[in-house]
């Protein structure tokens, strides 16, 4: 591995694991905002998403890249389909756990890093090593006690991992740096955000803006949220394998989970803690099989 390539996947990794950190602790931000409707949240988000784009757009001067972008019609087409395939993501999740869903939820972000994994090997030619598919074995059979137990809303755990796979998947191949890409996303998205915001502003309850300073300053952090963790995603999409970038995403849910016990107070089944044991043995594979092709003799990629 050359060292040009090694340091463009090592900054990718730190990429990914700051957004995976930042979704992690998700639900203590959502915990603070459960009274916003699923569908207005959605649309405040987006909304106080894009001036989180445009103050980065400006700091780092990505002006010329954001026009490049809204004057390619493919890559228009293609951060139109992420954008449809993220705001579906995000609508889910939220009304998912909006309605008691938690365990479907974040079943749904286990299942989504073996989709990455296949992703890779089916579309980008991706190959793992004997190692690397052990981990992704091991990772299978934890998840699969998971979904045994949640069989009833496995619907809403797959199709939270199809989206977003889907989403990292065009982002991926998308000729675009993460932050024109997310502007340009977020912009495609501006409209019907609009029009939602505006809806239930109209209704007897007004806009969740309405309801004080403190409630409205909560919303609004949706954009910080929604937006940081985003781009590091992207990025790291850029810069990493994308099977790699699917095992590292066992991080975010993890967390999840270690705040339901803790913060949450859920209870510990005996298959949850199965399930963890064998994506932990996974994980440790997978960082073995890194550690092993750092100490074997240089070669570059292929």
């Amino acid at each position: 591995m050359t060292a040009p390539f090694a340091s463009h996947r090592n900054a990718g990794l730190f990429m990914a694991l700051g957004a995976y950190a930042v979704w992690g602790v998700m639900p203590l931000y959502l915990r603070l905002v459960h009274w916003v409707p699923p569908y207005e949240f959605i649309a405040w988000r987006v909304l106080f998403t894009l001036p989180v784009c445009l103050a980065f757009v400006v700091l780092f001067r990505q002006f010329p890249a954001l026009k490049a972008g809204l004057t390619n019609p493919k890559l228009l087409r293609l951060l139109a389909l992420s954008a449809l395939l993220v705001g579906i993501n995000w609508t889910i999740y939220i009304a998912a756990v909006q309605s008691g869903h938690v365990l479907a939820s974040s079943l749904g972000y286990y299942i989504n890093p073996l989709a990455n994994v296949f992703a890779g090997t089916l579309f980008l030619g991706e190959r793992l090593s004997q190692r690397q598919w052990l981990a992704v074995a091991l990772a299978a059979l934890g998840v699969s006690l998971l979904a045994w137990d949640a069989r009833e809303m496995l619907w809403i755990s797959l199709s939270l991992a199809v989206t977003f796979c889907g989403y990292g998947l065009v982002r991926k191949l998308a000729p675009v740096e993460s932050l024109p890409g997310l502007t340009i996303e977020t912009l495609i998205l501006l409209v019907p955000a609009a029009l939602v915001a505006w809806h239930f502003a109209g209704l007897p309850a007004g806009s969740a803006m309405d309801h004080g300073l403190g409630n409205a300053a909560l919303v609004s952090v949706s954009g910080l949220m929604t937006g940081i963790p985003l781009l590091l995603f992207a990025a790291a999409a850029r810069r990493m394998d994308y099977s790699a970038l699917g095992m590292t995403q066992f991080i975010s849910p993890t967390i999840v989970f270690v705040l339901g016990v803790t913060v949450f107070g859920e209870a510990l089944k005996p298959s949850q803690l199965a399930c963890f044991g064998f994506i932990w043995a996974a994980i440790a594979v997978f960082v073995w099989d890194i550690a092993a092709r750092r100490g074997s003799p240089a070669q570059a990629p292929a």
